[in-house]
């Protein structure tokens, strides 16, 4: 696995890299040495931030964990990536048969879980507005995203509430 690091208001240490890249290492026995990952290092007040995006062919899998210690975040986020790998080994076997993406022989199957079901289909219509009136919008739905077409190019859009309490946007290209 190729992992490129980012550092967002933290410096990073080479003893920091070292120790997250043997962390990470530890998914090498279910994830291929092709695969490209990136890990964002993020610093805010008393909370340490590890993010952790790895880009399989087909699929991209996905961590983010905090916590008041770097390393302790690091630890949770490989667990996490782990834990998604097992979840949906049989999903993504199926998917990567022929592709060395991923090392399905080493992955310990789960113990068998209810799988999500979908439950409810929901139909509306997309209006016209500003990324602006769509958050209005969201926030007077009391939802945490918001499905809209933008007035400026006629594309559909989502707006959607971070975690930060900021707002993000989603575009499709």
């Amino acid at each position: 696995m190729r992992i490129e690091f980012v550092g967002k208001n933290i410096e990073l240490t080479q003893s920091l890299k070292d120790v997250a890249e043997k962390k990470f290492q530890k998914l090498d026995k279910f994830i291929g040495k092709d695969v490209d990952a990136k890990v964002v290092f993020s610093a805010v007040r008393n909370t340490k931030a590890v993010e952790v995006t790895i880009f399989l062919d087909k699929t991209i899998l996905r961590a983010e964990e905090e916590s008041d210690d770097m390393y302790t975040s690091i630890d949770r986020a490989v667990d996490v990536l782990e834990r998604q790998v097992r979840k949906y080994k049989t999903k993504l076997q199926n998917r990567y048969q022929k592709n060395d993406s991923i090392r399905f022989e080493n992955i310990k199957p789960m113990e068998e879980a209810d799988e999500a079901k979908l439950v409810k289909n929901k139909k509306f219509k997309v209006v016209p507005m500003s990324s602006d009136e769509a958050i209005l919008q969201m926030e007077l739905l009391r939802h945490n995203f918001f499905v809209f077409q933008n007035a400026k190019n006629e594309a559909i859009n989502v707006v959607y509430k971070r975690k930060d309490g900021n707002y993000g946007l989603i575009e499709v290209e």
